[in-house]
């Protein structure tokens, strides 16, 4: 098991997931509380990487953040270092790839609370933004869990968007999932297996929090 990569894999995918929910949380409130063409046009955006290739993806974040744009230039300028191969990058291209994951399953969830709940806050004195957080965010907390634990699992198991981006770099940029590349071109097929298991591992224990949350909750309901 190559340590530093799941350590490394672990750091990206919570701090994708903090970053994700901070920017997913009002984006989705806004998509929710109305309809039209700006909507819908920012909806098909956020759902892009849900179509596309994820090498597609890193392809255009790594010209677009490379010394050949003015973007890339001025963040290199900025930073004193190009955010290509670099654990920087790699969060910035993890937030885009995985933004669906957390936006939709918040989409879903808030547009299933009746709007008379944020009616009558209002009706009370309260204003938009505490309504937001004292009446939205406890009745959809199932949404936000489900947010948070897609937006860590598929964070885990980036490889394209990760290895386009970010290359290969042992401690910087080396995930678990490009580690399980490498093994397998070295015919490292017993460590591949173990770093498999962990991923696989990942993928179920999530799964099991999602659809147990679900069943205790229908359970609930029930009684």
């Amino acid at each position: 098991m190559d340590t530093e990569a799941l350590w490394l894999t672990l750091r990206l995918a919570g701090t994708t997931t903090v970053v994700l929910l901070a920017v997913a949380l009002p984006l989705a409130w806004w998509i929710a509380s109305g309809s039209g063409v700006a909507r819908a046009l920012v909806q098909a955006v956020v759902a892009l990487p849900l179509v596309l290739p994820p090498t597609v993806i890193g392809f255009y974040l790594l010209v677009g953040l490379g010394p050949l744009t003015p973007v890339g230039r001025a963040v290199t300028r900025m930073l004193g270092h190009s955010l290509a191969f670099s654990f920087a990058g790699l969060l910035l291209g993890s937030i885009l790839y995985s933004l669906p994951f957390a936006v939709q399953p918040l989409v879903a969830g808030f547009q299933s609370i009746g709007r008379e709940y944020v009616e009558a806050a209002s009706m009370l004195g309260a204003s938009p933004l505490r309504s937001f957080f004292d009446v939205v965010l406890p009745m959809s907390r199932p949404a936000l869990v489900t947010a948070a634990v897609l937006s860590f699992t598929h964070t885990v198991g980036e490889f394209g968007v990760v290895l386009m981006l970010g290359g290969n770099i042992p401690g910087r940029t080396r995930t678990l999932s490009v580690a399980i590349f490498d093994q397998v071109q070295d015919a490292q097929y017993a460590d591949a297996s173990r770093t498999a298991l962990v991923l696989v591992a990942f993928s179920v224990v999530a799964l099991l929090a999602i659809y147990t949350r679900r069943g205790w909750r229908g359970v609930e309901s029930g009684s």
